[in-house]
């Protein structure tokens, strides 16, 4: 297997929501086959029906609680755009779970979830910088 991920797929319990939700993050999107899609970067965020998805995956359906053991993660180039977009985060219908900070590690962040309760971390770290594209290259740590 190649070390690449070309598709996120997050399971909506209801996909016009959804829609509405990252719109207002001023994303844009094309819904096709009651799926939509979203080119971010190098990869595609798809939002789908989460039964659907678990269906897909066969899986068994279940409800949206808790913590599902994956956060995404948006970069950005400084401190005052982690606030900036917590606020618009806001206003979309999302939920800061983690106040904008300095954390342990060093750098600024702050973490949110969307109304399906998926995470997102909000980072201003310098150590990754971001290419003009808005891509990253992890830095080597040896």
């Amino acid at each position: 297997m190649e070390q690449r991920i070309t598709l996120v797929t997050l399971g909506a319990a209801d996909l016009a929501r959804a829609k509405r939700f990252y719109e207002a993050l001023g994303w844009q999107g094309q819904e096709v086959q009651e799926t939509v899609f979203f080119q971010a970067g190098g990869l595609g965020l798809v939002l789908w029906s989460r039964d659907k998805l678990a269906a897909d995956c066969g899986l068994a359906p279940g409800p949206a609680t808790g913590f599902g053991g994956i956060v995404l993660a948006h970069n950005v180039r400084s401190e005052a755009e982690v606030d900036a977009l917590l606020a618009v985060v806001v206003r979309a219908g999302g939920t800061v779970t983690k106040p904008a900070a300095v954390n342990e590690i060093g750098f600024y962040s702050s973490a949110f979830v969307d109304p399906d309760g998926h995470a997102w971390e909000i980072a201003h770290n310098p150590g990754f910088p971001l290419a003009a594209d808005g891509s990253l290259t992890l830095p080597d740590f040896g």
